[in-house]
């Protein structure tokens, strides 16, 4: 992988089993419980077992190390075992080092999974706490003084400049929140099934941070999820149709932090995602006009507007309006803000059946994914293709 020329990964690996468990607020069993069962399920799906297994890959914020859950899921004898840092950003880059051990022949099958008590144990909204010193968390101390202790406090910053640049209000940020909500409610799956919004529900929600709403911020959710990655030829032997990895891509731009990069010349994009996206561009020969659906990590409502200006479906300052304009179906599980906070994981389950064509809210004849990672930090993304 090179950000200065096009990768030869694409079409050789597959995502071929998706599973989860129910998406909550209190789950009432262990995160590495979650996880199994998660694992279980995607093995059921893509009907393997755990035989099958060589690989596992996961967060480096996930407490269930990869070997003790191949212990717990029966999984025997392992070959390659990885983690990703920078939190949801590492989503996608789960099934890119998943491709890449399978294009490489290190692995055959490989499971990659997330699983957390979000809600009921630990919160990341609650923000920082109490962290040992490390160099990167150097950074977060030349804000943490100034009050900004939370996530939604650091997108502030962003969204506030973004608003500012553009002329525009708060209310561009509930066009995201609406159209999440609106596929949520039609999925069974969502923990907001049933409940759309309108923009006047969301002007109408309390401030968290200014401009920020509580529409504008995902919720919490204990839960796990997990995606099965082969060949591409082992997958056409297997019960379900591939989504085959047409491109993956990790990025993090200059001056990157964690959540506060205010020191860059800009604050109204997103750099991390501009390398994410000439890559993914670049390595797949696809344009934005290719992509069929959607699926944009969605923490936070204003940076689903930076990820569509950064991978050039709009201009600077137009993705309320792109949203608004039901332009691209995006986030057609409901997104993080209305189905599950599952770290983007979910996302990429939902991009799979776009693929299958399975989809609770199918879109007619989608053949392309572009699924992204968190934003703020080191990212990832995925562009999943059907096979043929």
């Amino acid at each position: 992988m090179s950000i200065r020329r096009a990768d030869t990964l694409g079409g050789k690996a597959a995502v071929v089993g998706i599973g989860a468990t129910e998406f909550s607020k209190n789950s009432g069993r262990s995160e590495l419980k979650l996880a199994v069962e998660a694992v279980g399920a995607a093995l059921d799906d893509a009907g393997l077992t755990p035989a099958d297994v060589d690989g596992l890959v996961t967060f480096t914020m996930d407490t269930s190390p990869e070997i003790t859950v191949a212990q717990a899921a029966g999984i025997g004898e392992l070959s390659f075992f990885s983690r990703i840092h920078y939190g949801g950003g590492a989503a996608c880059a789960t099934v890119q080092q998943a491709a890449l051990a399978v294009a490489s022949g290190v692995a055959d099958v490989v499971v990659c999974y997330r699983a957390f008590n979000e809600r009921s144990g630990r919160r990341f909204g609650s923000g920082v706490q109490r962290r040992e010193p490390t160099a990167e968390g150097a950074a977060l101390g030349w804000n943490l003084p100034s009050g900004l202790l939370t996530p939604a406090s650091w997108v502030a910053m962003a969204a506030q400049r973004y608003l500012h640049t553009y002329g525009l209000g708060p209310e561009v940020f509930g066009e995201v929140a609406v159209v999440d909500r609106r596929h949520a409610a039609r999925n069974p799956a969502a923990y907001f099934h049933g409940q759309p919004i309108t923009l006047a529900d969301h002007a109408a929600s309390r401030w968290i941070v200014e401009p920020l709403r509580l529409l504008d911020c995902c919720q919490e959710t204990d839960g796990g999820q997990a995606l099965v990655v082969t060949s591409v030829e082992r997958a056409r032997d297997l019960p379900r149709p591939p989504a085959v990895v047409v491109a993956a891509a990790q990025g993090a731009g200059r001056s990157q932090e964690q959540m506060t990069s205010f020191y860059r010349d800009g604050l109204t994009g997103l750099p991390e995602t501009a390398v994410v996206a000439r890559q993914l561009w670049r390595s797949s020969g696809l344009a934005p006009a290719d992509i069929d659906v959607g699926i944009l990590y969605d923490h936070f409502t204003p940076f689903v507007l930076m990820q569509l200006e950064e991978f050039g479906f709009c201009g600077p300052g137009e993705g309320g309006a792109f949203v608004a304009a039901d332009a691209l179906p995006l986030n057609t599980h409901g997104g993080q803000l209305g189905e599950a906070y599952l770290h983007g994981m979910n996302g990429i389950a939902e991009a799979v059946r776009q693929i299958r064509g399975t989809s609770v809210n199918q879109v007619a004849g989608a053949a392309r994914s572009l699924v992204t990672a968190g934003t703020g930090v080191p990212t990832s993304g995925l562009i999943l293709g059907a096979d043929g």
